[in-house]
């Protein structure tokens, strides 16, 4: 008796999950990374930045989503909420950018 796993023609090759897999494992830790510089230089508007990662973060997660399901039209709704996510990760992202820009603007004026 042959065990014959068969995957759809449009699943993702093994590299490319490894590429999914770690780019979403790789922006976890730059959250984290980002939050530990804004606790240890005291800029709380890097903590900010780090929150506005998470928009984006969630549009990772329904990428990965979709693809494990084997991109199935049931769950086409993910395609347009990774849309949506992106772009207001984007703009939280632009925004928590500006935070910090003006928070080293006012640091710099003080000393």
């Amino acid at each position: 008796m042959d065990l014959v796993l068969s995957e759809p023609e449009n699943a993702l090759s093994l590299p490319t999950w490894a590429i999914h897999v770690s780019s979403v494992a790789e922006w976890i830790t730059a959250m984290t990374l980002v939050w530990q510089y804004g606790e240890k230089s005291g800029i709380e508007s890097w903590k900010g930045l780090s929150w506005a990662m998470v928009p984006l973060l969630g549009g990772a997660f329904c990428a990965c989503t979709w693809h494990f399901f084997y991109n199935s039209e049931s769950l086409d709704f993910l395609v347009a909420l990774q849309g949506a996510l992106t772009t207001i990760g984007n703009s939280t992202m632009c925004f928590a950018a500006y935070r910090i820009y003006k928070s080293c603007q006012k640091s710099s004026e003080n000393t």
